[in-house]
């Protein structure tokens, strides 16, 4: 382990990710699974998760930049890949050279992506998009029909070949929500438009973790694990990960930089939002707002120290915090566990969600790259450390070479 690695860490339990996309394959058995390594891997690293849930039988992959797209093919993967955040003049040509699958939600899409496959002598793989209720990217109803139309005509021409139909809920995560219903008819609405256009996909598919999760209704051919697959609940009303048999894939952790004793009346971090009740012992933990620990947890982040749960005590800086160890001892270069899948009494992200006023996925996702991450597989027999650094893949062999194209 490098020096950097021993001041912080997040460890990522690849047998966690082949887990949980398994869990979530048995909660959907009738569709395929996309596992979606966005944002590089919701920050557990795209590459080794991808290679997990390849290995656990994911048939798809998703990503939601043309780079990230890239990224997996460079790094081997050879299966089907969507990809579904586009802006005007974007590398569409290479997506059609790389067999990458991209999400087409107007007509101006539409165009660029046949021009740049009749450049390129080949048809592109496109899925439409429709906006069925959630008002970000996607195909408005009104707009449905044409872009069908547009789409059906250029597959004729064999500019294209239309591999999927979809869409992407708003609240399912929150359970008896009146807009999930709603989408739900929309999106049979908009099934009925395309398949009277004559568009016959591969995969029709709306279900997101939350869905996937609660709505077996929504799970059509293809459903997409995202914060899922790394063993994060989607919502807190819907549950723990335990609850649905997901398994925290990360940990983050750190050594005690300083432990030290302090009197009361003792002001501690900036602004003294917090004051030592009396004597005591304050020890300091590495990890700031420049790792992706948010300030806004200040006085509540909750974190594992000399076998008890204790709070950021005061303000969480840039680099480090404080936490207040009461009489307990502890010494420099003691453990600190901030989340993990809570087997030691850790905290979860959820935990730290719920004390920033945010969603576990931001807490995963926003843990920065000053941070290693250290990748362990804790399957029998291989619990041991496989790799470290952010560039690293883990593992062994290349797994993304599997659950490949049709």
């Amino acid at each position: 382990m490098n020096e950097t690695a021993k001041r912080a860490r997040a460890t990522i339990d690849v047998a966690a990710v082949r887990s949980n996309v398994r869990a979530l394959r048995d909660r959907a058995p009738r569709a395929e699974l996309m596992a979606v390594v966005k944002a590089d891997g919701y920050g557990h690293g795209a590459v080794p998760c991808a290679r997990a849930a390849r290995q656990a039988g994911a048939s798809w992959l998703g990503t939601a930049l043309p780079e990230e797209a890239f990224a997996l093919r460079a790094a081997g993967d050879t299966g089907r890949l969507l990809c579904w955040l586009w802006t005007p003049g974007g590398p569409w040509g290479k997506a059609v050279e790389q067999d990458i699958d991209v999400s087409v939600s107007g007509l101006w899409a539409l165009r660029e992506v046949t021009e740049a496959a009749r450049a390129c002598g080949r048809p592109a793989r496109i899925q439409l998009k429709a906006d069925t209720g959630l008002g970000r990217n996607g195909c408005q109803p009104a707009d449905w029909p044409e872009l069908t139309a547009a789409a059906a005509k250029a597959e004729v021409d064999g500019a294209v070949k239309v591999t999927g139909l979809w869409s992407h809920f708003a609240c399912a995560d929150e359970p008896g929500h009146p807009s999930i219903p709603l989408q739900a008819a929309a999106f049979e609405e908009a099934l009925a438009v395309a398949a009277a256009a004559g568009l016959r996909p591969e995969v029709r598919h709306i279900a997101n973790t939350a869905a996937l999760l609660t709505l077996p209704e929504a799970h059509y051919d293809l459903v997409r694990g995202g914060i899922g697959i790394y063993g994060v609940s989607p919502s807190a009303e819907l549950g723990t990960p335990h609850d649905f048999g997901l398994r925290p894939a990360m940990t983050l952790e750190a050594s005690l930089a300083s432990v030290k004793r302090a009197p009361g009346g003792h002001g501690v971090s900036y602004g003294h939002h917090y004051t030592t009740a009396g004597d005591t012992t304050l020890a300091l933990i590495p990890l700031g707002y420049a790792d992706g620990i948010p300030r806004n947890a200040s006085g509540r982040g909750p974190v594992l120290v000399a076998g008890r749960r204790r709070t950021a005590a005061g303000r969480i800086a840039m680099d480090q915090f404080v936490v207040d160890l009461g009489g307990d001892r502890a010494a420099a270069g003691d453990p600190a566990v901030l989340f993990g899948p809570g087997d030691r009494g850790e905290p979860l992200a959820e935990d730290w969600a719920e004390a920033a006023g945010t969603i576990g996925y931001e807490i995963v996702t926003r843990i920065g790259t000053r941070v290693p991450r250290v990748y362990v597989d804790t399957d029998a027999g291989k619990g041991g450390v496989v790799a470290t650094g952010a560039e690293d893949t883990g593992g062994a062999g290349d797994p993304t070479r599997t659950g490949g194209g049709r």
